[in-house]
């Protein structure tokens, strides 16, 4: 039976899990929720995800939440992207709770500040503020890159896939491929697996 994905082409984080279980190749079906019109908001989403985002994956019985868990799992699960020791797990966990902090839960908010709130609503100093601690993460993830080709161990893992999640957007949230050589070069060996798709190609969008 074909796991299925809860989720929305602008998420970041559901991109994550969409990217995961392509790349690990696993059975999979998505399941669009209309975020923008308030489908995590109704008593049948809160029953199936108590806290109310997506991504919510389905295997069977089981029901996972949370980005970084949905990963873990489809890696043990499938036994790919993992890593190949424990430590190289370790430095895989490490980099994912990385992105958890300084990155997409940085990256996520000020996309969606710059995107999707109405003018009226987006503050330019809120703003400039998460701009520059995104910046400074991406310049510790720029430096990691400069000495190696994936963020942790010798091979793509979910790491990786954690920390681009949002970085394949086209919007606008102050992110410059140019600004940043070896991220590009990153982004494009990511971009280069066998089955990769862009977000807005793996998942429905909620805004046309």
């Amino acid at each position: 039976m074909a796991m299925k994905l809860h989720c929305f082409g602008e998420s970041g984080n559901a991109y994550k899990a969409a990217l995961t279980l392509v790349l690990a190749d696993a059975e999979w079906e998505p399941v669009f929720v209309d975020f923008f019109n308030g489908a995590t908001r109704t008593p049948e989403f809160r029953a199936l995800n108590v806290m109310g985002e997506v991504p919510v994956l389905e295997d069977g019985d089981l029901i996972l939440t949370q980005s970084g868990v949905i990963q873990d799992y489809i890696s043990s699960k499938t036994g790919k992207l993992g890593g190949k020791s424990a430590a190289e797990r370790r430095d895989i966990l490490r980099w994912m709770f990385f992105d958890n902090h300084k990155v997409s839960g940085v990256a996520g908010p000020l996309r969606f500040n710059m995107n999707f709130l109405p003018e009226e609503k987006r503050n330019a100093d809120v703003n400039a503020y998460m701009a520059a601690r995104l910046a400074g993460a991406l310049k510790i993830m720029e430096t990691q890159l400069a000495d190696t080709k994936w963020l942790a161990g010798e091979d793509l893992t979910i790491a990786d896939i954690a920390c681009a999640g949002y970085l394949f957007y086209p919007e606008n949230f102050t992110f410059d491929r140019a600004d940043y050589p070896h991220i590009d070069r990153w982004l494009d060996a990511i971009a280069a697996q066998p089955g990769w798709k862009h977000p807005y190609d793996l998942m429905q969008r909620a805004l046309t």
